[in-house]
């Protein structure tokens, strides 16, 4: 299978919210509702809006397999406001934003090559850190899955009023 990175941009919204819905879907079949819930994220008004959001504040990279896509992420100067009681870094970064992956590619590399791509893309614009935040609720795996990709944790966090469990990691590129 041959991955490819390429741009994206207003074009790829309903691929993007066809890859979350997948994940969504996915999720509820291994009984971890925690993350996302359990409806399609495209029927989501903030979702949506989110989605866009970050397409035009940032750089959306989408990774296909044989020409057909597969995952994606975006990439911005900064977190999101949900995030705006922690403390911030003190120094320029890129934060990573709505990574996700159809699940038909689960295991083929999509979500590991997107990852390597915004490292790149984000020490060419001479900038040396790159963070995430994500669930870290249920079994950790997703946590885990960033740390596989040279992510460290740095700060645990909650939001909301159903106090939803994340995790801030960061990576020096």
């Amino acid at each position: 299978m041959e991955i490819t990175i390429r741009e994206g941009g207003p074009d790829d919204v309903p691929a993007i919210l066809g890859m979350l819905d997948s994940c969504v879907e996915w999720l509820v079949s291994q009984g971890r509702t925690g993350q996302w819930g359990t409806k399609p994220l495209s029927r989501s008004p903030k979702t949506v809006e989110s989605v866009g959001r970050y397409i035009d504040e940032g750089s959306v990279f989408m990774a296909d397999a044989d020409g057909v896509p597969a995952a994606t992420l975006t990439l911005t100067d900064s977190p999101g406001a949900y995030l705006s009681h922690l403390a911030g870094p003190g120094e320029p970064e890129r934060y990573i934003h709505w990574l996700a992956s159809d699940r038909r590619f689960k295991g083929h590399g999509v979500g590991s090559a997107l990852l390597t791509h915004a490292a790149e893309v984000t020490r060419r614009a001479g900038v040396g850190l790159l963070r995430v935040d994500c669930y870290a609720g249920d079994d950790g795996k997703l946590v885990r899955y960033y740390e596989a990709g040279g992510f460290t944790r740095t700060e645990a966090f909650t939001v909301g009023e159903n106090n939803w469990p994340g995790q801030l990691l960061a990576r020096r590129v």
